[in-house]
């Protein structure tokens, strides 16, 4: 039996991408008035929000997630093609989103008791989750069964690593996701933090003076990443994210394409952008990295 599969505007996968591939995205809303919320893409562009940033650096974006009633309308629409469902959700230690669609998911399957709905806590967020979404895309290109595809999804998903920095502390302390006393001292100081996101939960590895040697110890901290499990780039998704600065995004990926030529036989890495679900907590400058294992390696 066919499946659909669908996820949250975490994703970061753009428009295009999810029409292509045949995906569902239930989007996250945003604010920047704490009055009215707007779904992110469909309503507001993520270069729109981006700009709002830029140009208002003193105003706090909020993001809101999906609502129950948004989860059970998406539901209901492949239940009654008779669709059975998989729904990767952002890690439920950064968003209640998984909670919506788990609660919306119970309410659809007692009017449809055929149709399967498996909800995912990803354990990962942004364009890892991407990475993640795509990778399933590509077990169902390739045959997999519902059964299979959750087996692998479960299998590979504590794989999943973001490394990255931002362009200052200011939106990691707001949106709660650093603690006060560290964010004012490195404010203070200047430097700039180096971070990474693994099985849910962002971890600090380390900081810098600058920008620039933040980016070149990212490029390293990967390399050090496939060191330490003994694997190759060339078994992984990678792809480089960004939020306002293309330019720079694209020099990033240079330089780490460059870097991981040198210890495997990686071609090409993709940019996604970074979107406002986890923008509003970065601030307009996150760069960085998301990789995962694929599934079949």
């Amino acid at each position: 039996m066919a499946y659909q599969i669908i996820t949250d505007g975490s994703c970061d996968l753009g428009a295009d991408i999810p029409k292509e591939k045949g995906i569902r995205v239930v989007p996250f809303y945003v604010t920047f008035d704490g009055v009215n919320y707007k779904k992110e893409i469909e309503e507001v562009g993520v270069r729109t929000f981006y700009q709002e940033m830029v140009d208002h650096p003193k105003v706090f974006p909020k993001s809101s997630l999906p609502s129950v009633q948004d989860y059970a309308e998406v539901f209901e629409e492949y239940a009654k093609k008779g669709l059975d469902m998989i729904c990767l959700c952002i890690t439920t230690k950064f968003s209640g989103s998984y909670n919506s669609a788990k609660t919306a998911a119970d309410m659809i399957k007692d009017n449809y008791q055929d149709i399967r709905i498996e909800v995912v806590d990803t354990t990962v967020n942004t364009v890892l989750q991407g990475l993640l979404v795509l990778e399933v895309a590509r077990m169902q290109e390739n045959g997999l069964t519902f059964e299979e595809t959750i087996a692998q999804i479960e299998r590979i998903k504590s794989t999943g690593r973001i490394i990255f920095t931002v362009g200052n502390y200011e939106y990691l302390i707001h949106g709660g996701r650093i603690g006060k006393v560290m964010g004012t001292a490195a404010s203070t100081l200047g430097i700039k933090p180096l971070i990474m996101l693994r099985e849910g939960e962002i971890f600090p590895t380390g900081i810098t003076r600058n920008r620039n040697k933040g980016k070149k110890r990212l490029i390293e901290q990967a390399k050090d990443h496939f060191e330490k499990i003994g694997k190759s780039p060339d078994d992984y998704q990678i792809v480089v994210g960004y939020g306002y600065d293309r330019e720079e995004a694209v020099e990033f990926r240079d330089a780490l394409l460059a870097s991981m030529k040198t210890y495997s036989n990686i071609k090409d890495i993709d940019i996604f952008q970074i979107g406002a679900t986890i923008g509003v907590h970065t601030g307009p400058y996150p760069i960085g990295l998301g990789l995962i294992q694929k599934y079949d390696r």
